[in-house]
């Protein structure tokens, strides 16, 4: 959980990507030791996982977003996430529940280059099929802040 000062700090933190650490003290109205010691405490505890930039992956030249759901061959799951570790377009892979086994985020330059890539994860023998779609529009964007805001402890009585 995060009390308000986390919640704000991380807040500031996302609207504010290249901010340093005395205008974040400054914005937030506390000490700059603050500051630091809650974000030293925030990324021991693995809440704050990077400081990297955002890449947008259009820019770059992958506009095309897919999802692969694969089914995994049995008692051959780590053969098949260390076959996919090996697949740059790949950005994510979950382990899931139900019909799929893992659910995976795809980009790819054009719809061939994603048959391409569709075709090389089902090389692997480990792997048995798959179920891919293609998003057409972000509907919503990842987002964390109504999150943070939500996550809020309240103070105790």
């Amino acid at each position: 959980m995060l009390d308000a000062l986390d919640s704000r700090l991380l807040i500031t933190m996302r609207a504010n990507p290249r901010i340093g650490l005395t205008e974040l003290a400054r914005l937030l109205g506390v000490a700059r030791g603050t500051v630091q010691a809650r974000l030293d405490k925030l990324t021991a505890r693995g809440v704050i996982s990077d400081f990297g930039p955002t890449i947008t992956t259009e820019q770059i030249g992958y506009p095309i977003l897919a999802f692969a759901s694969l089914q995994i061959a049995q008692g051959r799951l780590t053969e098949a996430v260390q076959w996919l570790a090996d697949v740059p377009e790949i950005l994510e892979v979950y382990g899931t529940s139900g019909q799929a086994d893992l659910l995976c985020r795809v980009v790819a330059h054009s719809t061939p280059h994603l048959q391409e890539i569709i075709a090389r994860i089902l090389a692997s023998p480990a792997i048995q099929r798959t179920d891919t779609t293609i998003a057409l529009s972000t509907q919503i964007p990842f987002r964390i802040e109504p999150l943070l805001k939500a996550a809020v402890t309240p103070p105790p009585a």
